[in-house]
């Protein structure tokens, strides 16, 4: 009864009428060459940018704009065959949107089901852009664990809590901030960071992700530095309603191939 009454809470605030739909980037592995992830990215319904449809959001409708997203990431996904893929799809949340795990969680169950999406292909991810309570946090992050979902830290680095966080809770993926990576190659000080974080990490059984990444300068570098998995322009951009393809650096590719003739 008290998950019921907590999830009429939760939508007791004003309804998110605008439209969206999503675009979708994938997380590749330069390794495999295969795609580890789509990170699902908000778009309005007319593929108008992200930022123009969070001018819409407040506190009032921020519950129902997660769960908006929520429910349209993972129909968009299961339209586009997104799950025969074997790649995750990996849908950011909002925490402060989610007043109780259990309750909060339903309308994204029921979607699965519905659309017979797997719960082990989804993977709820999330940026650190205002302060939260942690140990409601680690409640959110717990409840998703046990219910079959992956879990990533979105922006590490960047966020308020860091490393306390990651002290409480290892989740299944970190994903590095853009700022660490950007001109990573030509950056002895940002070498050393993400050195030592990735080495972090990789003792904690959490796999990293190397985001933002757009000249085959830092591509080279991060995968030197031992990160595999990378997401960013230099291999696609966002596509609208759909999966796009991949674009390997010629030159990258080459290099590969001779370091494992």
């Amino acid at each position: 009864m008290a998950d019921l009454e907590k999830c009429k809470a939760c939508r007791n605030g004003n309804s998110f009428e605008i439209p969206i739909s999503m675009a979708f980037q994938p997380i590749v592995s330069v390794r495999s060459g295969k795609v580890f992830a789509y990170e699902a990215l908000v778009r309005g319904q007319d593929g108008s940018s992200a930022g123009q449809v969070f001018e819409q959001v407040n506190d009032d409708n921020l519950y129902a704009f997660d769960q908006k997203c929520r429910k349209t990431a993972i129909e968009h996904a299961s339209r586009l065959d997104l799950d025969e893929t074997g790649a995750l799809l990996s849908i950011n949340f909002l925490p402060n949107a989610v007043y109780d795990p259990k309750a909060c969680i339903r309308l994204t169950l029921e979607t699965a089901k519905k659309t017979g999406f797997p719960l082990a292909q989804i993977m709820f991810e999330f940026t650190e852009v205002e302060r939260i309570s942690v140990p409601h946090l680690l409640n959110i992050l717990n409840t998703y664990r046990r219910l079959g979902f992956l879990t990533a830290i979105d922006d590490f680095g960047a966020g308020y809590a860091g490393l306390d966080l990651l002290s409480r809770f290892q989740p299944d993926v970190v994903k590095l901030d853009a700022e660490l990576t950007r001109d990573i190659d030509s950056s002895s000080v940002k070498k050393v960071i993400v050195r030592q974080v990735v080495s972090m990490l990789e003792q904690l059984g959490i796999i990293v992700i190397a985001e933002g990444i757009e000249t085959e300068g830092e591509l080279s570098c991060l995968y030197d530095l031992g990160v595999d998995l990378m997401q960013g322009w230099i291999f696609s951009k966002p596509r609208f309603e759909g999966l796009p393809d991949i674009r390997w650096p010629r030159a990258f590719v080459g290099a590969e191939a001779s370091r494992s003739a």
